[in-house]
């Protein structure tokens, strides 16, 4: 672990959080966050910094985007995409959203609409109240559905505004995926640009559906293996910030099982527990917690449980803060000190 002298040295001669994360050799594990719902609109560029605040399309849904998240406690993850030249239609904007299918799953279940433009608020709004249970007019959205659920997205956050760093590194991963990898994927690839979805210090950032996997500090030799799962899992393991579909100390324990057991893990529908965990106010984390995670295969052959305990066992200093105002600060750093098979 480098000493603070040093890192308070790399931070006044660096402008990327990012690259003071990865010096570090700061952990991305357990920092993808928990969603159960993603929400995601094509809203052409150029981004402000605070454009949920600014776009005046995205202004008039605030509320609404409160009400769900705040009021409700609704794991909803609204995220911006650029029109894409080649996926998209002048006068019509998409709208994904995804959803978790059921307590145990492997990846979210999809809905695409390609509406009017005039019409994308609407959607957003029906697809806001469904999620709360309230009366809605989705059902005329129907005939806009598209039929895409065999298609994998990745999504790369190039959101500059936010962070230097995302803007930098982020665009260049978009534009090699872009070019190299979705061309030649059958139509079952795209890849697009995002806002900023959290995580700016682990960029370059990108998120996986329908897996619901993140990714940071993404380098150009892992994208083979990343797209195209095509050598061993143990290649991507610095790289992976978790399954949203778990939270923090689960995300933790889930890469460990994953890289034990390869890319099978996958297929598999999970769940997570945490069944215990050092009690700490909440400025601090916990130094431990110990987890569950459940599985099963989707054809119902086999199903178990692994139980794991997550302990800290370091820190390093990682930049945070804004794109012109990082200050460092120490960053706790677990590992899964004990994992089996229960079940």
């Amino acid at each position: 672990m480098q000493t603070q002298q040093t890192d308070q040295l790399s931070l006044a001669n660096c402008r990327f959080c990012s690259l003071i994360s990865k010096a570090n050799q700061e952990d991305p594990i357990g920092t993808a966050g928990t969603c159960d719902h993603w929400l995601i609109m094509e809203i052409p560029q150029p981004w402000p910094q605070e454009i949920f605040q600014e776009n005046p399309t995205i202004k008039a849904l605030i509320n609404d985007f409160q009400k769900v998240i705040v009021k409700h406690g609704i794991n909803l993850r609204p995220i911006l995409i650029a029109p894409d030249r080649e996926y998209s239609y002048p006068g019509f904007t998409r709208v994904l959203y995804y959803y978790r299918p059921a307590k145990l799953f492997s990846q979210f279940e999809k809905q695409e609409f390609v509406v009017p433009q005039e019409e994308a608020n609407a959607l957003v709004t029906a697809i806001m109240k469904q999620l709360i249970q309230q009366p809605n007019d989705l059902s005329k959205f129907q005939h806009y559905q598209q039929q895409t659920s065999h298609i994998r997205e990745l999504m790369v956050c190039t959101h500059g505004q936010v962070d230097i760093a995302c803007g930098k590194f982020g665009t260049s991963i978009y534009r090699r995926l872009r070019k190299e990898y979705a061309p030649v994927s059958n139509g079952k690839l795209r890849i697009w640009q995002t806002t900023h979805f959290g995580g700016h210090q682990f960029a370059p950032t990108l998120v996986d559906l329908p897996q619901g996997c993140l990714w940071g500090h993404l380098e150009p030799e892992v994208l083979d293996l990343l797209v195209n799962r095509n050598d061993s899992v143990l290649g991507l393991r610095q790289f992976y910030r978790g399954w949203t579909g778990l939270t923090k100390f689960e995300q933790i324990a889930e890469r460990e099982i994953w890289m034990q057991l390869g890319w099978t893990w996958l297929d598999y529908l999970k769940s997570g527990e945490v069944l215990a965990k050092e009690e700490m106010n909440e400025e601090h984390d916990p130094n431990w917690a110990n987890v569950r995670i459940g599985f099963a295969a989707s054809d119902g052959s086999t199903s178990g449980a692994y139980e794991a305990r997550v302990e800290v066992c370091g820190e390093v200093m990682s930049a945070l803060g804004s794109k012109k105002e990082m200050e460092l600060e120490a960053v706790k750093q677990y590992c899964v000190s004990h994992l089996i098979k229960v079940e």
